[in-house]
């Protein structure tokens, strides 16, 4: 994991109340680059009374929810697209996310949910064990979605309704448009040099969409190519967040917006 130093969470101070980019970075530029170094001479950093009591505060608490592993906790206080400086903390029970549709929107229209924590691939097909995705996702403290703020996590809160999903979230679609690299996930896949087999290559949403479709009517072997179409969107999520994880990291100490 590496020293507080290198880690983004232990540089944070925007989760306490009244600490916004502009006094974290001012608090940077004149030592106080963690929660410790802050702590060791707290009272003598350029903030006010007001701010001073709200980092005492929250960086004490910090330690205490870190060595807990309380990922909910970070999660409600960081601002959303600021979860990704949590991942060497919470990098051991990562859960890298992407479902399938059958086009539609309704509840029921989720048909594989794949779930990867960069060792053991999991995929919940529906009508065979999509029941069995919450249990499973659970057991997750950070996920990582390619659009799924906007996609994956509305279509499973409506799939599942009920369901809790506390955890840390980076979604990479937005990570990498705040370092200057849009597009899909496969454009940007194409972008950084990362290979698809070529059973994958090629294939896209409608693709996934038709497979379906074609399993339902009695080609297994459809399904078996929509698995692997699957599998490939959310293992290449993995070295996709190695790779955002260190070009925000650069990006906000250089004093990115």
């Amino acid at each position: 994991m590496g020293s507080s130093e290198n880690n983004m969470l232990e540089r944070t101070f925007l989760h306490a109340p009244g600490i916004g980019r502009v006094t974290e970075q001012a608090l940077w530029s004149v030592g106080a680059t963690t929660w410790e170094s802050y702590l060791d001479r707290s009272g003598s950093w350029p903030v006010t009374d007001s701010q001073n009591s709200s980092l005492v505060r929250t960086l004490q608490e910090s330690r205490e929810r870190l060595a807990e592993g309380d990922y909910a906790w970070f999660a409600r206080l960081l601002p959303a697209q600021e979860h990704w400086r949590a991942v060497p903390e919470f990098g051991y029970q990562l859960g890298f996310l992407d479902i399938e549709t059958n086009g539609g929107q309704n509840a029921d229209d989720i048909t594989v949910i794949g779930l990867y924590d960069g060792r053991k691939m999991q995929q919940f097909v529906a009508g065979v064990n999509l029941h069995r995705f919450p249990e499973a996702v659970a057991e997750c403290a950070l996920l990582v979605t390619f659009f799924g703020t906007v996609f994956d996590i509305p279509f499973i809160k409506r799939a599942f309704p009920g369901i809790q999903l506390p955890q840390l979230h980076v979604d990479l679609c937005y990570l990498f448009r705040r370092v200057g690299r849009k597009g899909g996930l496969k454009s940007i896949e194409r972008q950084l040099g990362i290979v698809r087999s070529s059973a994958a290559d090629g294939l896209n949403g409608m693709d996934a969409v038709r497979l379906w479709q074609e399993y339902r009517l009695g080609r297994k072997h459809s399904l078996d190519l929509l698995l692997n179409y699957n599998a490939e969107d959310v293992k290449n999520m993995a070295e996709l967040l190695q790779i955002g994880y260190q070009l925000m990291r650069r990006h906000t100490l250089a004093g990115g917006a």
